[in-house]
């Protein structure tokens, strides 16, 4: 018997949450023979180049002037600060740290929304979401607070807040028609253009390995990277999103963190106490009533 397009879309949706989980655990494979800014850079140069081939097989235009522009400046947000940086977070926290930090940015949406662009529509419950999701965030910094750490783990902390910021404000300009084109097409072009920064920065600033001598180990991630994350992973979304409803569709966003927790105790021997997986908890909890009062201030606001 045939699977419904909706039955499909759930199956999608799954799909989504799964390797959008695991690419933070994959990350971290490929961190155990890579610096992280190279590692960056070789996975946007290879994933950015499929796409910006396969649009251009299609006969899609190239960007003009004031498109590159835009894209230039939304790949230095979306790739380079947010995707580069989150990645070099991961050399000092564990994946599962890293995937909830990021979860939170939704809640730094609505209050760079707020603050920066006058957008005052919140209410109790988003309110009450925000306190939760910093609170639950707490919640697993204290449980952290007392052990030993690696190296480098508050300063890796910073670099999660400062992509998972990068990320939302790349968010607010795209969902404000920034730039008007293809967007896989823009992606291609903004991975492109922020491997060639992140090279640069790499190369600067890291003791970078040669191509020949990148291990198996490093090579699978990368792969694992941009085969299932950067283009199955997308097409299923894109997928569940045509087909499911929207509220739905997003719940991959409070499934990640929990799969790049559990895979990383499992595959990584990561820490995950009680506390650390009731204070994530909290934290989606939080995140999903910023989520859940925003639609409803917008049906409220379509309704008059």
């Amino acid at each position: 018997m045939a699977l419904s397009q909706k039955n499909k879309a759930y199956i999608a949706l799954a799909a989504t949450s799964l390797i959008w989980g695991t690419t933070w655990v994959a990350m971290k494979f490929g961190l155990k023979g890579l610096p992280p800014l190279e590692l960056a850079s070789i996975r946007q140069f290879i994933a950015g180049s499929i796409f910006i081939v396969f649009f251009l097989f299609k006969k899609e235009a190239l960007p003009t002037v004031q498109q590159f522009k835009k894209l230039f400046f939304l790949a230095i947000l979306t790739f380079v600060l947010a995707n580069a940086v989150s990645t070099w977070s991961l050399k000092y926290i564990s994946s599962g740290l890293g995937a909830l930090i990021g979860a939170l940015y939704p809640l730094s949406v609505v209050i760079i929304e707020y603050f920066f662009f006058k957008n005052k529509s919140i209410n109790y419950l988003t309110i009450i979401g925000i306190l939760l999701g910093i609170g639950g965030i707490v919640f697993v910094f204290y449980d952290n607070a007392f052990g030993a750490h690696p190296q480098g783990y508050i300063f890796g902390i910073v670099l999660a807040i400062i992509a998972m910021l990068a990320w939302s404000l790349s968010s607010i300009l795209i969902s404000r028609k920034y730039i008007q084109m293809n967007p896989y097409f823009g992606m291609g072009w903004q991975m492109l253009i922020s491997s060639i920064i992140v090279g640069i920065f790499s190369i600067s600033s890291e003791d970078i390995i040669s191509i020949s001598e990148i291990s198996l180990t490093s090579w699978l991630a990368i792969t694992y990277l941009i085969i299932a994350g950067s283009i199955v992973a997308i097409i299923a979304f894109i997928y569940s999103l045509k087909y499911l409803n929207p509220a739905i569709a997003v719940l991959y966003a409070y499934i990640n963190p929990i799969i790049a927790m559990i895979t990383g105790a499992i595959l990584l021997n990561e820490k995950l106490t009680a506390v650390i997986f009731i204070g994530s908890l909290i934290t989606l909890i939080g995140v999903f009533l910023v989520n859940f009062s925003m639609k409803k201030i917008k049906e409220k606001e379509i309704l008059g």
